[in-house]
């Protein structure tokens, strides 16, 4: 077990973390914990599988409508969580990256339970009901107490699978190029 509790033990994430190119966020993602605070609990998980979203241009990602209601977090500033309900049931967190107006993010898809986590987690929705993330984190400040990242070492670049998306399939070229970043062989990873 990882003790993510405690002085000089854990360093959050800052917001400049996230002020980068969305390819290269999604893949540092990869390794670093997830940390949720649900009253007095915490729920941690080790990030495993992400997708890189990278604006307007790409027909799988929300910001390709333009900006609404519903977008306005995703086109604000870096390192605030996107959350958005899919199918009508689950719910997806999206950590908002590069710079305000870009409209590009990075959905996470898969967590390796750490610390707090009964629940599985290979998936966005699944995640998301692991941790308790809903609809009222949409906006949530990822560089805040109740949800943020704590770093890790970067895993081994070998480590690194990138293949295409999943469920995107409408978005025509955008959905065969290799935007999934995971880390392979882990059995946490969603699909590999």
């Amino acid at each position: 077990m990882i003790q993510v509790d405690g002085p000089g033990l854990s360093q959050r994430l800052q917001r400049s973390f996230f002020q980068r190119e969305t390819q290269l966020v999604a893949r540092e993602l990869l390794g670093k914990l997830l940390e949720r605070r649900v009253g007095g609990e915490v729920r941690v998980g080790r990030i495993v599988e992400v997708e890189a979203y990278l604006g307007p241009q790409d027909l799988a990602a929300h910001s390709s409508k333009g900006l609404t209601k519903r977008t306005r977090v995703l086109f604000g500033p870096p390192g605030y969580a996107y959350v958005y309900l899919v199918y009508g049931i689950y719910w997806c967190l999206n950590m908002v990256t590069e710079e305000e107006g870009h409209g590009t993010a990075v959905l996470l898809r898969a967590l390796e339970p750490v610390q707090g986590i009964e629940m599985r987690t290979q998936g966005p929705g699944l995640l998301c009901k692991a941790l308790g993330i809903d609809g009222s984190l949409n906006g949530q400040d990822l560089v805040s107490d109740e949800l943020h990242l704590v770093d890790a070492p970067l895993p081994d670049p070998e480590q690194i699978q990138a293949k295409p998306r999943i469920g995107v399939a409408y978005a025509k070229e955008w959905a065969a190029l290799p935007l999934r970043f995971y880390l392979k062989g882990n059995p946490y990873v969603s699909r590999s």
